[in-house]
């Protein structure tokens, strides 16, 4: 029994290791799956401008669809206003993200010793950088 006892530190130290490591890991997989899905292979290429884009797509659409230039002018209105609507969606987006970032690094600081800390935030530096580096410009 008190071999028991004298493991359970070890043992509690290794669970709160296991479990740090798996959540750094869904921490890390969900960026990854985050930024492989909102980003394909194209956009690595420099991308249009959004200004561009939505010519472009008016005067494709004018083509095909034979609009007049009443119509052609309306699209564009629309397309400005979807556009702004999605940019704001994609913002909140963004900040809930980081919310939950931090309250997932809250709660990993919860469980480190104050040796452990400064490593943790050594370990936080690097994944911020890295992700400041691979995101889209």
């Amino acid at each position: 029994m008190s071999q028991t006892m004298n493991e359970t530190p070890a043992t509690r130290k290794a669970a709160i290791w296991v479990v740090i490591v798996f959540l750094l890991g869904v921490v890390a997989g969900g960026m990854l799956g985050y930024g492989y899905a909102h980003h394909s292979v194209a956009a690595a290429s420099r991308p249009l401008p959004e200004a561009e884009r939505r010519a472009r797509r008016i005067e494709q659409m004018t083509k095909d669809l034979g609009l007049s230039g009443e119509q052609a002018k309306q699209l564009d209105s629309i397309l400005l206003e979807w556009h702004g609507e999605a940019k704001t969606i994609h913002d909140q987006s963004e900040a809930q993200v980081e919310e939950l970032r931090k309250k997932g690094r809250d709660q990993i600081r919860a469980v480190l010793t104050p040796e452990q800390k400064p490593k943790f935030e050594e370990f936080l530096a690097k994944l911020d950088a890295e992700r400041k580096h691979n995101a889209p410009r």
